[in-house]
């Protein structure tokens, strides 16, 4: 049994079937009938959009046996024969298989002869670009001056790969995707016709498979009716197309514009357990805000997005719950979501993760709001220069004294604080011990001095910790004796033991005190800035919350 697919069964035979192309078909018909038919012309446009149809249909127009004409019969034997690909003085040539340079002096041999029975002899080159230079400088001179009876239509998805001389010896036709309502549309004559009964949501995911191409939908037509016989369920194309349930876009999207955290993780779970692709999910978001961003911006978006009149309406409620800056911000993260699920190992939690993170975002302000705030700050700001001393801004009160300036160092620790020799002491050891042995100065930091008279030296660490290990070695202690000997021009007697901080006093340790001293410096920095005036206008006016307080004066301590 012989079956002709939907494809070539439905293939345009006039200019009136060409679905989204009336710009080249109106084009054509007036040449013709005008009779300003040039005799060279590239067809260009994406695949499956009627490049070649388009052709065959104006060789018909031009050797239809009752004249030239716009509207070919389709019944006598020269449109028969087109229609078919059999016409005897009409020539289709595949240029990705004759390349070479031989096959188009092949072609320029056979110009020279006269039609056999029609009035023209024309020539269709598909995929014209894959000709090689050499062959594409053969042609040149055919194009420039050809025979009266010849026509040449080069057809190609890919204009730019051709020579420019080659170009400018045609009259080109760009021919435009398909919008997906004309594309439904069609599928749904067609459908009626064959006896199918499938639903419009069903015919628009079959639509949307084409990408703009009537041939790849018709062949994605084709595969859902072997699939599913006459009676094709929404769910069945859904599952064998893999596309991802629209109401689930929608419900997503809902879920981040009405910052719905336990709906969306729902919906990621409802995901994968239907199976979809996680790449695909984030795809069909971004796209799907897309719409919503065009919605906001557009009085009439129908035009320029592909969905059907239910979801536009669908789309255009949704947009109006939010504002244009939360959407372009929402769309922006989405379009890096995709490549970051890419790259995850865990894709489900990437996906919950990141559309959790966008639904916590707190809501985006216009750049008007902005600057309104800016100029009642700058008010404020030029009143406080005014009220300012000598006309100045009020700078930070110089920070207090700290505490160890404030109180005698004999109260400074309640430990008991080894004394230190006038040539620089524990500190002073270990800036030493730096210079040869890095790693054992790193140690000693984390030791407490408990008694410092040289020659007798006896340090604590406390028990169980790794740098009390270290120290146990007997070699380690010897190099620590002997370069404490250099340092302190006798010979020590070094003891080295374990103290538990909590029950046993002992002096801090430098590590412990370089800590405590970047701890009370930090602490000051943050005050004086949450003190400032400037600051404190500007968290009043813009609700602001102060995360992290930098210096940039060095020298402040």
């Amino acid at each position: 049994m012989s079956y002709l697919v939907l494809a070539r069964k439905w293939r345009p035979q006039s200019f009136a079937d060409l679905i989204g192309q009336e710009h080249v078909s109106q084009t054509l018909a007036n040449a013709i009938r005008s009779g300003r038919v040039h005799h060279a012309f590239l067809f260009t446009g994406a695949r499956g959009v009627g490049k070649t149809s388009a052709a065959r249909i104006f060789a018909k127009a031009l050797n239809c046996e009752t004249g030239v004409t716009a509207e070919p019969c389709n019944q006598c034997s020269s449109c028969l024969e087109i229609a078919e690909g059999n016409g005897t003085d009409v020539l289709e040539i595949d240029g990705a298989s004759n390349t070479g340079v031989d096959d188009i002096r092949d072609l320029r041999d056979n110009i020279r002869y006269l039609p056999s029975k029609s009035r023209f002899k024309i020539f269709i080159i598909d995929e014209v670009h894959m000709l090689s230079i050499n062959a594409f400088n053969a042609l040149l001179k055919t194009l420039e001056e050809p025979p009266e009876h010849a026509k040449f239509i080069l057809a190609t998805t890919e204009p730019h790969k051709i020579p420019i001389t080659i170009l400018s010896r045609c009259q080109r036709f760009d021919f435009r995707k398909i919008p997906l309502k004309r594309v439904v549309d069609r599928l749904r004559q067609i459908v009626d016709a064959e006896g199918i009964d499938i639903s419009d949501g069903a015919l628009a995911m079959i639509a949307r498979r084409g990408e703009g191409s009537m041939r790849d939908a018709l062949s994605a037509l084709d595969q859902v009716i072997a699939f599913c016989g006459d009676r094709v369920p929404d769910e069945d194309v859904r599952g064998l197309l893999g596309f991802i349930d629209r109401r689930l876009l929608f419900e997503t999207l809902e879920g981040l514009i009405q910052r719905d955290c336990p709906r969306l993780l729902d919906l990621v779970r409802r995901v994968d357990h239907l199976g979809y692709s996680f790449r695909q999910y984030c795809r069909d978001l971004a796209e799907a805000c897309r719409s919503l961003v065009f919605c906001r911006i557009l009085d009439d978006p129908e035009e320029a997005l592909d969905v059907t009149p239910e979801e536009l309406d669908e789309l255009k409620a949704l947009a109006g719950q939010t504002s244009l800056e939360d959407l372009q911000r929402l769309q922006g993260a989405l379009l890096r979501l995709e490549p970051e699920v890419a790259a995850a190992s865990m894709q489900y939690l990437a996906v919950e993760s990141s559309l959790l993170r966008l639904a916590l975002l707190p809501p985006a302000e216009d750049v008007g709001t902005l600057l309104r705030k800016l100029t009642d700050l700058e008010k404020r700001l030029a009143g406080m220069v005014a009220s300012g001393p000598a006309g100045g801004v009020p700078r930070p009160a110089s920070p207090p004294p700290s505490r160890d300036r404030q109180e005698p160092a004999a109260k400074k620790a309640e430990a008991p604080v080894a004394p230190m020799p006038a040539s620089g002491g524990w500190p002073g050891l270990i800036e030493q011990v730096r210079g040869t042995r890095p790693l054992l100065a790193a140690i000693l930091e984390k030791a407490s001095p408990l008694r410092l008279e040289p020659p007798e030296i006896e340090i604590g660490l406390p028990k169980g910790s790794f740098e009390l290990v270290q120290l146990g070695d007997r070699d380690m202690q010897q190099d620590v004796a002997r370069l404490a000997s250099d340092y302190f021009g006798c010979p020590v007697n070094l003891r080295v033991r374990g103290i538990e901080p909590d029950r046993e006093p002992a002096p801090p340790s430098l590590a412990e005190e370089r800590r405590r001293q970047e701890s009370d410096r930090r602490r000051r920095l943050r005050e004086d800035a949450l003190g400032h005036p400037l600051i404190r206008s500007a968290r009043e006016i813009f609700g602001a919350e102060v995360l992290d307080v930098r210096p940039i004066d060095k020298e402040f301590v």
